[in-house]
């Protein structure tokens, strides 16, 4: 009682010393938490990048289609640019504080090649308001993109690739894991779980280097997502790709992101390949090395699901 006494009314400067660094130390979490709060919010209501188009006008027929995320999640648009009748469909999944728009120059060049192709935006990106879960819920919406191309009587629906960067990687390889339409996947600095994105976001917002506030802006995300708190890293069941190509690519200028990848591709089964690029972020690349990378692309599909036709049922 008297230490407690000691503690709550100080009289020796050794207690009143304690006390003063408790009370910093509380202020200080109080602190660290309230910034990391505030950054999970920037991370999860990205900027959005949303590029008007005039689909009459362009190139390619694309025909714009919408479908409807199941779990109250809301109804998507998506551009649908046909292929070779009875092809197999590339579904396009971008990144982090990216649109649909910003992939029109990789979708025309599957596009040559006889692909279908589909490009959407993701919930926080593009168009569409609410917030990012980095990859726990836009599975979903990958999964309702796979399903609407599928009812179509122009597709082969049973033939499948998708491509994605980041957050778009980590939803493609997450839907790929569960759907055996999936034959052929490529992702682009992809990650393990969530968190690790928010972990890039806060070092990219150059906080990185304060103590424990990556940590405190991954409590303050896992809070916001605790429905998927269970959801287990997607790395735990690379297994069932067995028999799906899948290339890995890893940016040296994105080192963070790099090594998940690096790992991930380690841990995979075959068929898998690996590719390692100097600069990351295929929307940001300059002609010369967006056309490198686009040739790559459509290479690695040509080569491991083949732009050809079967009969229509």
């Amino acid at each position: 009682m008297h230490i407690l006494f000691e503690l709550r009314y100080p009289t020796k400067w050794y207690t009143k010393l304690l006390t003063a660094l408790l009370a910093l130390a509380f202020f200080a979490v109080l602190a660290t938490m309230a910034i990391a709060g505030f950054l999970v919010y920037r991370i999860v209501k990205p900027q959005r990048a949303s590029t008007e188009i005039n689909m009459a006008s362009f190139p390619g027929r694309p025909e714009v289609l919408t479908f409807e995320v199941p779990g109250g999640i809301g109804t998507r648009e998506a551009w649908f640019f046909p292929g070779l009748r009875g092809a197999p469909t590339i579904i396009l999944c971008h990144g982090y504080e990216s649109s649909r728009g910003e992939l029109l120059t990789l979708e025309s060049a599957l596009q040559d090649h006889q692909y279908n192709v589909l490009i959407f935006d993701f919930a926080a990106h593009g168009a569409n308001g609410g917030i990012s879960t980095l990859g726990y819920r836009e599975v979903d919406e990958v999964r309702a993109a796979v399903d609407v191309v599928a009812a179509r009587s122009d597709v082969d629906p049973a033939r499948f690739g998708l491509w994605g960067y980041n957050l778009g990687a980590y939803a493609a390889l997450r839907e790929a894991e569960g759907d055996k339409r999936i034959r052929a996947l490529v992702v682009d600095s992809v990650y393990d779980q969530p968190k690790q994105m928010v972990k890039v976001g806060v070092e990219r917002n150059g906080l990185g280097g304060f103590p424990f506030m990556i940590r405190a802006a991954e409590i303050s995300f896992e809070y916001l997502n605790y429905a998927h708190r269970e959801d287990p890293p997607v790395s735990r069941k690379l297994i069932t790709l067995t028999g799906v190509p899948t290339l890995y690519i890893q940016a040296v200028d994105d080192p963070e992101l790099a090594e998940t990848t690096r790992q991930m591709f380690l841990k995979a089964p075959e068929p898998r390949e690996q590719a390692i690029i100097a600069h990351g972020n295929f929307v940001s690349l300059g002609d010369e090395d967006k056309r490198t990378y686009e040739n790559r692309i459509v290479s690695f599909f040509l080569v491991r699901l083949p732009a050809v036709g079967h009969a229509i049922k």
